[in-house]
């Protein structure tokens, strides 16, 4: 089955919580593969690993690794993401750690969604080798 992208209208048409539904997927997915190619090791401990890069906290930071990177278009599917209304606060996050990064699963599901997976691991490799990395462990 051959994949077809959305143009950029269209994917702008989803809320921006549905592109973070999406984006959260692709970004546990490249932590995932990350870790998993970075050593291999016991599943529990790749797990343990994996969650330190996926919550609110490590995310938002991710937020301001990549905001200056970013086109106008992706800032402003960001920031829309950023102002998202209706999604629920873990307990255990800071509000407004959550919103932005729900803002990075927004924009991570748009790129998704658009085709552009070059841009993705791009984003992805300016994040994970960023000092936020080394700040986190």
């Amino acid at each position: 089955m051959d994949k077809i992208f959305l143009t950029e209208r269209e994917a702008g048409s989803y809320s921006p919580l549905s592109l973070a539904f999406l984006g959260d997927s692709v970004y546990d997915t490249l932590v995932r593969e990350y870790l998993l190619r970075k050593a291999n090791m016991p599943v529990s401990k790749l797990h343990s690993m994996k969650i330190k890069l996926v919550c609110a906290e490590f995310q938002s930071k991710a937020y301001d690794v990549i905001f200056d990177e970013l086109t106008e278009r992706e800032q402003a599917i960001l920031k829309r993401g950023r102002n998202a209304t209706g999604n629920t606060i873990p307990k255990h996050a800071d509000a407004a750690e959550y919103r932005r990064a729900t803002a990075l699963e927004s924009l991570l599901g748009y790129l998704y969604l658009t085709g552009q997976n070059e841009r993705i691991s791009q984003l992805f490799e300016t994040i994970i080798n960023s000092d936020i990395l080394i700040d986190d462990k």
